[in-house]
């Protein structure tokens, strides 16, 4: 039991840091994009801009394939589908 309690402790934790991670990129991103509409970016700033963005999408898309993850489905005929193992088998 208290093995059970230490790992969901951690993923709390985790789970607050990536938080915070996402707060700052997300203002970071809002900075960027509006310097550009004002004054404009340089290069260093437009690939910095890239990145956040590409980083950010890629979290987002990481944490709806977490959240389908632990959706099952009842279907019709009284089984159960599983929507993170239907993506991985098919």
């Amino acid at each position: 039991p208290n093995a059970v309690k230490t790992v969901t402790e951690r993923e709390i934790v985790r789970q607050e840091r990536m938080a915070m991670n996402v707060e700052r990129m997300t203002a970071r991103i809002n900075e960027l994009y509006h310097k550009s509409q004002n004054e404009g970016l340089t290069p260093e700033e437009k690939e910095e801009q890239a990145a956040l963005r590409q980083a950010y999408v890629a979290n987002v898309r990481a944490n709806l394939r977490g959240q389908l993850d632990n959706i099952s489905i009842v279907e019709k005929d009284g089984s159960i589908t599983n929507l993170g193992e239907k993506k991985r088998h098919g």
